[in-house]
């Protein structure tokens, strides 16, 4: 018998997860009825052609459906300077305040990490705006601070009262994917966004989630279909290129994550039936959970610890390929849950670097939709993860029956009674 050798996830060549796309299969706009999309289903019984109406019947009543409810910034802000030179300030995250929710409430100051177009333009440290919002004026202020790595610290002032997220609304534009290559247009504020979006903070749409109306969501309530939403604001490193040759020496980036407790219960509930995730950033989320009940219980939660101790959410990108203490997925949420209660709190908050590659082993996550992916890319990676090398197959068969790819395109089912991986 011939001795197989197995590639170790960091050894992975980004190269074996390309496949040719050509610029016509990417779709520039969005199709005018959202759940008209194809819907690729794949599951027991093999590769089926569905529309995306489709799905509710698609899923048993024992499903769990976990939606992430981010919704999309006008990230993107432009100023003209009087010599015409326009400088672009592309808004990633807060730093002071550095909580989403609290910065997005601020009527005068904030500081944001940035990334700056046409850096070397800006002499001045000053740049400035006015619009005019509700019948009056109001001034908009940049101030680039210090740089962090690729971006830059960057106060934002204005006067008027209103806060930073009305100011973002008035003065911002919507960050399109850049493999779009079109500007982004008047229609895109509702096309990029969807239904459920409810906390600001995402600089890119969760995309599969584009795809469901609320005609949706009442046939999943009347097939007794339960739905959870959790938040995962998206940062601009999700379009991040992997152009490392080997997957290990490609820095996963950073995004924050919120999570009530009811959700944990009802995932506690769910965890021997169906946990079906509705695209990557969820998927991240809830599997991020579980590394966090095992980080939890390696450095020992219980009611009667130290309030002072950190115990914060951070999961790291390689965490869950080390050794670790081995626990179910049930006892990974308990451990969540009992820490919870020790600190009496409603919701878990954090960071996530977790990177889901081809040897990831899926402890809560049952199944995904999810839209077709850029190749070469982390997201490619974390579904192949889920369904091995069958997605070779599957995206084959989505290029031959003219599925549409990437943000504004179609999308399919991956459910656990079809997956080959792990």
């Amino acid at each position: 018998m011939q001795n197989i050798k197995r590639v170790m996830v960091k050894d992975i060549s980004i190269q074996e997860y390309n496949y040719p796309l050509d610029e016509n299969r990417i779709a520039k706009f969005p199709l005018e009825q959202r759940d008209s999309a194809k819907l690729l289903y794949y599951g027991a019984s093999g590769i089926e052609d569905k529309i995306f109406s489709d799905l509710p019947s698609l899923l048993s009543q024992d499903t769990l459906l976990i939606f992430n409810d981010t919704k999309v910034v006008y990230a993107r802000l432009f100023f003209k300077k009087p010599t015409g030179s326009v400088i672009e300030i592309f808004c990633l995250e807060p730093v002071a305040p550095n909580d989403f929710q609290v910065s997005f409430a601020q009527n005068k100051t904030v500081v944001w990490k940035c990334l700056i177009g046409n850096n070397k333009k800006w002499k001045d440290s000053l740049l400035s705006q006015t619009k005019e919002i509700n019948g009056r004026s109001i001034t908009l202020t940049a101030q680039r601070m210090q740089a962090e790595n690729e971006s830059w610290l960057v106060q934002f002032s204005w006067d008027g009262g209103l806060s930073f997220a009305e100011i973002m609304q008035h003065f911002g534009v919507i960050p399109l994917p850049p493999y779009l290559n079109r500007q982004s247009q008047e229609k895109d504020k509702e096309d990029y966004q969807t239904v459920y979006a409810h906390f600001d903070g995402s600089v890119a749409a969760p995309t599969a989630g584009l795809h469901f109306t609320q005609r949706t969501f009442e046939d999943l309530k009347r097939l007794n279909i339960k739905t959870d939403f959790v938040t995962l604001h998206v940062g601009a490193g999700t379009f991040k290129p992997v152009t490392a040759e080997k997957i290990g020496d490609h820095a996963m980036h950073s995004e924050r994550i919120t999570v009530s407790r009811s959700v944990i219960e009802d995932l506690s509930d769910y965890i021997d039936r169906e946990i079906i995730c509705v695209g990557t950033t969820s998927v991240r989320t809830i599997e991020s959970l579980y590394w966090y009940g095992v980080w939890l219980t390696e450095n020992g939660v219980s009611e009667h610890e130290d309030a002072a101790k950190d115990l914060s959410f951070n999961i790291e990108q390689w965490y869950p390929y080390a050794p670790h203490k081995q626990i179910s997925a049930k006892e990974s949420l308990n451990t969540v849950l009992q820490f919870m209660k020790s600190r009496n709190l409603d919701s878990v908050s954090g960071q996530t670097r977790l990177i889901i590659a081809p040897e990831y082993k899926y402890r809560i996550v049952k199944g995904m939709v999810t839209n077709f992916h850029q190749p070469q890319s982390t997201l490619l990676l974390l579904v192949s993860a889920m369904v091995g090398v069958k997605w070779k197959d599957i995206y084959a068969h989505a290029l031959e029956n003219g599925y549409r790819f990437l943000s504004y395109g179609d999308c399919c089912l991956l459910k656990s009674d079809g997956l080959q991986g792990n």
